[in-house]
Order: structure tokens, then sequence, then C-alpha cells
């Protein structure tokens, strides 16, 4: 027997669903972050969990632009992990396994930045080929040891691609060849680069907050908010 559902009980559920939809994320809680107020920040090599091994060191490249935008004084990153490497610390596991307070003795920074890469490089999926790059990230205070903030990106070449006319050989064909462009060219490093930016940008939704090095707004762009 069909059970009919009243048309207002109907509607209440069909609201439910569209109010649950359009949730704003639930606001990311600075305290620790402004509490601790960073000004310094040492970035470890990034742990590849990825099957390309370019994965760490391209994601790492590209970083401290980001980071030194926001108003963070970064230490450079090819001193940094050179000096884990003169101390024996040979791969990125090891390096996210050092404690913050030997990491605080070590370089002096307020804070360090760990990374994990868990997407990189390029997929074949019969119609649709594309190069992604996922990340998420994790500030932690080297003076106390507490988490300050984390977050997550994804940048994929999908996101600007138009597979709406050619029928199915045609989605095939484009497929094939953006995957011979894929293999042959590192647009993972060019990917990666959008990632870092969309991990690292300050003031963004549940992003990374601004550095007390950031430029301070001028009068106008003070008025226009």
């Amino acid at each position: 027997m069909i059970r009919h559902i009243p048309v207002k009980a109907l509607a209440l559920l069909l609201l439910s669903g569209l109010i649950t939809g359009c949730a704003t994320p639930t606001p990311y809680d600075y305290t620790a972050f402004k509490q601790s107020n960073p000004a310094s920040i040492v970035v470890l090599p990034p742990i590849n969990k990825s099957p390309d091994i370019k994965a760490s060191y391209s994601l790492l490249s590209h970083v401290t632009l980001p980071l030194a935008e926001a108003g963070y004084y970064v230490l450079p990153v090819a001193l940094v992990d050179e000096t884990f490497k003169q101390n024996g610390l040979m791969n990125a596991d090891e390096m996210h396994m050092a404690p913050p307070a030997k990491l605080h003795e070590i370089f002096g920074a307020d804070a360090a930045l760990y990374i994990e890469v868990s997407e990189y490089g390029s997929s074949y999926k019969v119609v649709t080929s594309e190069v992604a790059v996922t990340a998420n990230a994790k500030l932690i205070d080297l003076r106390n040891g507490q988490l300050l903030w984390a977050g997550n990106a994804r940048a994929s070449t999908a996101e600007n691609q138009n597979n709406s006319g050619g029928g199915l050989i045609g989605l095939l064909v484009t497929a094939a060849v953006n995957q011979i462009i894929n293999t042959l060219s590192d647009r993972g490093h060019e990917v990666a680069g959008i990632a870092s930016q969309r991990l690292l940008t300050a003031n963004t939704p549940n992003g990374i907050l601004h550095g007390p090095r950031a430029p301070q707004p001028t009068q106008t762009q003070l008025a226009a908010q």
C-alpha cells in the first residue's frame, strides 16, 4: 500500500534540505592563533602521500610567496631542508616527527607549517583527464606545541575544461590529448602553485590569518570596506 506524504510535510522536508545545503561553513576558532601571534614560520618539507615523487618539493617551492604576502617571515625552505638532512633526518616523515621544542631551538621560528600532499599529478578516466593537487596543512606554535590553524585546498586543470561539445568521440579524443600533454609536461607543478595559493592566502574563509608584517590597509581601502 502506498502511503501519501502530506503536502505540508513534504514542503517542510524540502525546505530543511535547502537550508542544510545552503548552510555556511562553521567559522574557524582563531583564539589560539590570535593569542600566539606568530611572526616567523618554518615550513617543513611536505609529506607525500601521492604516487608522484615530485609532489613534496614541487609544492614546497610555492609556499613561501603566499606566506610572505600574508605578512610572515618564512625561513628559506632550501636551507631548512638541508639543515634537517645535515642532522640525519633524510625524509619528510622523519622531519615531521621532530619535537616542536627542538625545532624552535634549531630554527628560532615562532611556528611551523606541516603540509601533507594527498593528490598530485595526472589521472585518466576514459572521458576526462586532469592534473590535480590536494594538500592539507596545520600551523603549530613551536613555543608550546599548540595547534593554531588547519586547512586544506585542491586545484585541478578540470576546473577550466569544457566538455560540452563533440559527443563521446570528441570527449575521448580530448581526454587522450590532455593526458599526453599532462604526461609530457610538468603541469602538476603549475597546479601545485594554485593549490598553495588557495591553501595559504590570508583572510580567505577559514584560511590563515594575516601576520604582523602584512601591509596595513590604506584609508581608502578602509572606507571601501
